[in-house]
């Protein structure tokens, strides 16, 4: 499967179209953590969030005429934007199931890409039976937020650049919900340093991905009460789980006090706002979760999609 996933290809398609998000420095943060950490800044990526690469390289690897009926997917907010943003470049429908309690935010700028939201409860119903039910009734194709070879090929493109802009990593620190990011990025990783040691930081109580490598099976969880909304995933994808289970060295998992901690940090130290997900990766290292003192560390933010009251509230619950 793995000679599937072609990382050039997805270079080539996003190059120009993707942002080339910055890698941020702090000494403090150098100094207190005892290591040389190179954040990726994916926050400030095109839509708000890393999802935007997926999203448009799945997207742009559709034969034309099979693109041009329109795309459907499922997703809490992130990978939402992400495809009706690039459906709307490629001037095509797309149609979006999100859960009745995503973030507003997130929900207003999916519709306002042009995207159809077909809303359903997460606790009750499957997202995959909700959107089966529109493909029954429209000829469109599922592009999934994380479990799809093209989804996978564009996200390493953020491993990439991270790795062209700071040169050798010990160590690289990623966020894990399905699995596409940590996926795409270890991939990426490997190919430039098959000694980097890629981690996957998970909530603490949505640690499916975490469970499954363990068991060495996807074992499947009830929808994780965290306020990392992005990372509410009930279990790893079957394309996501076979390369993480080869090219993930470890998952540790985070509290939310934790993630609130380096929301905190990018938000005092680097005055960067970063959604609690895109904070999960950084809080491993404030926490201590991983072993990486005198190591060259890469950390991918991962978004920032998150509305100024809801940002207000968090940081105001501390």
């Amino acid at each position: 499967m793995l000679n599937e996933i072609d990382l050039d290809a997805a270079n080539s398609r996003l190059t120009g179209v993707v942002r080339r998000t910055p890698v941020l420095r702090s000494r403090l943060l150098d100094d207190a953590l005892g290591a040389e950490i190179y954040l990726k800044a994916e926050h400030l990526q095109r839509t708000g969030a890393f999802k935007f690469r997926g999203a448009f390289n799945a997207i742009a690897a559709l034969d034309s005429n099979i693109r041009a009926r329109g795309i459907i997917t499922y997703s809490s907010g992130n990978h939402a934007q992400a495809i009706a943003r690039a459906a709307q470049i490629f001037q095509i429908p797309a149609t979006v199931v999100m859960p009745d309690d995503a973030p507003t935010s997130k929900r207003q700028a999916t519709e306002s890409y042009g995207a159809t939201v077909v809303l359903y409860d997460r606790y009750t119903e499957r997202r995959e039976d909700v959107a089966a039910a529109v493909l029954a009734d429209y000829n469109l194709t599922l592009i999934p937020p994380f479990d799809h070879l093209d989804v996978i090929a564009g996200q390493s493109t953020c491993a990439r650049e991270l790795f062209e802009e700071s040169g050798p990593l010990d160590h690289l620190i990623v966020p894990v919900g399905g699995g596409g990011l940590i996926s795409g990025c270890a991939l990426a990783a490997h190919r430039v340093n098959p000694k980097c040691r890629v981690v996957g930081v998970e909530p603490e109580a949505g640690n499916d991905v975490q469970l499954s490598l363990q068991q060495g099976q996807i074992v499947e969880i009830e929808v994780p009460d965290t306020i990392a909304d992005g990372q509410q995933t009930t279990a790893p994808g079957t394309h996501t789980f076979a390369i993480m289970q080869q090219r993930v060295a470890e998952i540790v998992t985070v509290t939310d006090n934790q993630i609130l901690d380096g929301m905190d940090h990018l938000f005092r130290i680097q005055k960067q706002v970063v959604e609690p997900s895109g904070a999960c990766a950084l809080a491993a290292l404030l926490a201590d979760k991983t072993q990486i003192a005198g190591g060259r560390v890469g950390v991918i933010l991962s978004g920032g999609n998150i509305s100024p009251e809801r940002f207000i509230d968090l940081m105001g619950s501390r």
